[in-house]
């Protein structure tokens, strides 16, 4: 009995075993800088083109990586995984591009960086829409909304680029941490007492309906981090019956370099 058994076992543990994210989060440490406190970074693109085979072999050590081993991972793991990989590859996009002033310089009218199928993840080549919109947010099992806190696109309007890689032990945790960082930041998120208005990230008008999945409306999903977004304490009854007057403010496209 115990000579099958012993097979089974490890055979169930390399199917299950976490993947190694130890390169990434070397680069990160290494070359992203936490700006205000934390709430915001700067990425060393010029350090991470010096460290581009470090970063190399980590994106062939993604692109390695079957569906089906992909499928035997816990949810944490695999969510860690493409959040992780759509970084990665950002990174890569604006290194190949020769460190553009902006992600959106990439590309055409037709065609922008989004959709520029220039990796291979899972089997299959794929663009970073697809890792995002259909990979994640299409999958009930993965959509968490605050993947819109760790999902950076290279810019200064976007949510921070963690200094450290997501992993399936920390996600719930880090997840949380980069929501709580990003609606701290006052430049990007905060409550107006002169207009009596909530500014707010575009983010939160592009992708409205995930908040509105999770929580029942957009105040109500933010209504737990009013005193991130410095909401006094007798206007968040405003938050709590949707009576709150929400405005988006403008988008910084320009590159997240330090």
């Amino acid at each position: 009995m115990t000579r099958f058994l012993i097979p089974f076992l490890l055979l169930l543990s390399s199917a299950t075993q976490a993947f190694d994210h130890s390169a990434w989060n070397t680069l990160l440490a290494n070359h992203v800088k936490p700006l205000r406190g934390g709430v915001a970074t700067a990425v060393n693109y010029s350090g991470m083109e010096k460290d581009r085979q470090t970063l190399r072999n980590y994106l062939d050590a993604l692109t390695d990586v079957t569906q089906a081993d992909f499928q035997q991972w816990p949810r944490d793991e695999q969510l860690a995984f493409l959040i992780n990989a759509y970084n990665a590859f950002t990174v890569e996009l604006i290194l190949l591009e020769g460190q553009p002033n902006s992600i959106r310089d990439i590309g055409s009218v037709f065609s922008g960086p989004w959709d520029k199928e220039f990796f291979s993840l899972l089997g299959n080549p794929r663009t970073l829409d697809e890792v995002e919109h259909e990979m994640i947010r299409a999958n009930p099992a993965l959509m968490d909304p605050r993947i819109h806190f760790a999902v950076n696109c290279a810019s200064i309007g976007c949510p921070a680029l963690r200094p450290e890689a997501y992993t399936a032990d920390k996600l719930d945790a880090q997840l949380e941490d980069s929501t709580r960082k990003f609606l701290s930041d006052k430049q990007r998120n905060r409550y107006n007492s002169e207009r009596k208005a909530l500014e707010i990230s575009k983010i939160f008008d592009w992708y409205e309906e995930d908040f509105e999945d999770a929580a029942g409306s957009l105040a109500a999903y933010l209504l737990p981090y009013a005193e991130e977004l410095g909401v006094p304490q007798n206007k968040r009854k405003q938050m709590k019956d949707d009576d709150m007057t929400i405005r988006h403010l403008d988008y910084d496209w320009a590159l997240n370099k330090q």
